[in-house]
């Protein structure tokens, strides 16, 4: 079973609009409205690739009410922790080949929330056999927070896979405990060894070879429409994928994610893992729904990929 952790959920509104008109009325009758966040956006994808999934993590209020609501009409199977505040929204506007996001701060969890919640985690992640862990912390949790978790799956054994940012993935990169798996892009990678990363080959493997990353088996570096420079163990992979029409790219990285975990639960080679990774990151872009696939296009992305041992 994979179990997918997400601290701040929210509710994504997107709206597309051809013309975004500053203090003016904008209509559309195109929007969407789904439960968002990194780790449903993960969730969504691992549930369209028939895989075991449950998700977790925190909801509150009527908005919390939605997400169950949303997941449980998908057949997602959900076990949420629920909190006094309330769930937050996050909006986004497509308007002429850009995408302007109104993202709520979400609701500050008391410590009493967080101690009960590691409890509940401890519960599921002991029946599980990967846990992903994405997106960022909500106010009041300590930026530890997440080592805290990692710590719990290598207690019980179960692999765990990280995707955040900023002081919540420095943390672990200090800490004892370790993911399998983590994807920062290449500007969070130059942030985190704190200087400027070029997207050629040997500033690359230079860059993820550095001890920061010591003891974690994959680091994926995303480079947008140039793929993907990975590191597993001792080997390291340029991946380039086609130039494809890009329709909503946000989930993107979400999706990969999911590839990567469903590739793990299936003990894929690495050339297999990272082309279904890049697959499914690929057909998330070409839809409208943030974490959507359509497999029918799949096969012909998968055979495109070109991987390249470097």
């Amino acid at each position: 079973m994979i179990l997918t952790i997400t601290m701040n959920p929210s509710v994504d509104i997107s709206y597309q609009v051809d013309n975004l008109s500053i203090n003016h009325v904008n209509r559309t009758n195109k929007w969407s409205k789904t439960a968002g966040g990194k780790g449903l956006n993960v969730t969504r994808v691992l549930n369209q690739l028939n895989e075991q999934v449950v998700a977790s993590g925190l909801k509150g209020g009527k908005l919390g009410e939605y997400l169950e609501q949303s997941l449980n009409e998908h057949k997602i199977t959900n076990h949420f922790f629920e909190i006094q505040g309330n769930t937050r929204n996050c909006i986004a506007i497509l308007h002429e080949g850009n995408q302007t996001e109104i993202l709520e701060d979400g609701p500050t969890i008391s410590s009493e929330e967080i101690e009960h919640f590691k409890a509940h985690f401890e519960e599921l992640v002991s029946k599980s056999d990967i846990a992903v862990i994405s997106g960022s912390l909500p106010k009041g949790v300590d930026s530890k927070f997440y080592s805290n978790l990692i710590k719990i799956c290598d207690k019980h054994a179960v692999t765990a896979i990280l995707d955040c940012s900023n002081k919540a993935l420095i943390e672990v990169l200090r800490g004892q405990y370790k993911p399998l798996l983590i994807k920062p892009n290449i500007d969070e990678l130059s942030e985190l060894l704190g200087e400027h990363i070029d997207e050629d080959i040997e500033s690359l493997k230079q860059a993820v070879a550095n001890p920061m990353f010591e003891n974690i088996e994959w680091v994926v570096v995303s480079l947008g429409s140039n793929g993907v420079f990975a590191k597993h163990n001792d080997k390291y992979y340029k991946v380039d994928i086609p130039q494809i029409q890009v329709v909503n790219p946000v989930g993107s990285g979400d999706s990969m994610i999911a590839g990567f975990t469903s590739a793990l639960m299936n003990n894929a080679t690495d050339e297999a893992l990272l082309k279904k990774a890049n697959t499914i990151g690929m057909l998330n872009a070409q839809e409208t729904v943030t974490g959507s696939i359509n497999l029918k296009n799949y096969d012909d992305l998968y055979n495109k990929i070109n991987i390249i041992e470097v």
